[in-house]
């Protein structure tokens, strides 16, 4: 079977054993490539298959699939808050075999279906698309406040499209005219002034410092970029103007729903999402390229997939 990881050589296609173990087999029928996986190849050889970002079909049927993998049993998981588990958990595609891969076996719990619209093709951008659905979540907006997004990456215009969703106008700030462009067709404007509500989907020092610009005097800001080490938060702006900087990761659920499950459905009412987002698909077999395309922004490229 054939899996993606990162070895002495950089990114490879290798062979690997067919999954064993329990839990429900899926023939993976396309996984995205997230920053977390181009972070990964930069850190050196790993022996775990990427792919945190997957759908595919378990006995002829389609699912995307929530990754993360939860006990269940804690305090935390019991209020819905299973990206907090403090029992034992995981990651699909993080230290564990993802689904970048042929096939991958998941517990079944983690198993999401398919509203009618939405394609299995497409259905690898529910994952980021909760991520940024729980960070819009967390902010807790009030109607009539002012919300930024500071990033023009998947995040970034996902974290767009859930606020417009949601029922909010939002203004997008991005370093490239190509994001621009998909933010605008997704309902962004352009970001200027100040907002009550700025959203972090650079995950950069440069991009806190904009976040930290473009906030009003007591406003929020919500880090959904991945900082490995410390986060380089700008002093000044944050003391003078009381800014409070809110973490989101992952996602959760609520009120018994399954954030992934709603943005399975926003992603089935508004196919031009995944139509603006997914820029690039190629075979399994081209990933060396397909990694060197995800990590070169100025060529064009949002969410770059990969498919069998």
């Amino acid at each position: 079977m054939r899996a993606v990881r990162s070895t002495d050589g950089g990114v490879a296609v290798v062979d690997v054993a067919e999954p064993a173990g329990t839990g429900v087999l899926v023939d993976v029928a396309a996984s995205g490539i997230c920053g977390t996986d181009l972070g990964f190849v930069a850190m050196g050889p790993h022996d775990f298959t990427f792919g945190h970002e997957f759908a595919g079909f378990v006995e002829g049927v389609a699912y995307a699939v929530e990754p993360t993998v939860s006990c269940g049993g804690c305090v935390e998981c019991v209020a819905g808050h299973t990206q907090r588990c403090v029992g034992e958990h995981g990651n699909l595609g993080i230290f564990m075999d993802g689904g970048m891969a042929d096939r991958v076996r998941v517990p079944y719990e983690c198993l999401v279906e398919l509203p009618p619209g939405l394609s299995v093709s497409d259905a690898c951008l529910v994952e980021p698309a909760a991520v940024a659905w729980h960070g819009l979540r967390r902010a807790d907006i009030e109607a009539g406040e002012r919300i930024a997004v500071v990033g023009g990456g998947s995040i970034g215009l996902l974290a767009v499209a859930a606020a417009r969703e949601m029922g909010h106008d939002v203004d997008l700030e991005v370093r490239h005219s190509h994001q621009r462009l998909a933010g605008e067709g997704l309902g962004a404007g352009v970001a200027s002034g100040v907002y009550d509500v700025v959203i972090d989907g650079a995950g950069s020092e440069s991009g806190l410092v904009r976040a930290a610009e473009l906030a009003r005097p007591g406003g929020r800001v919500i880090m959904l970029g991945v900082y490995h080490g410390v986060i380089p938060v700008p002093g000044v702006p944050t003391l003078v103007k009381e800014l409070a900087w809110i973490g989101a990761m992952a996602y959760e659920r609520h009120d018994g729903i399954r954030e992934v499950d709603e943005v399975a459905r926003m992603l089935a009412a508004r196919p031009q999402i995944a139509e603006t987002v997914i820029t690039h698909r190629f075979p399994m077999s081209d990933a060396r390229e397909a990694f060197r395309v995800a990590g070169d922004r100025s060529a064009g490229s949002i969410k770059v997939v990969l498919e069998p």
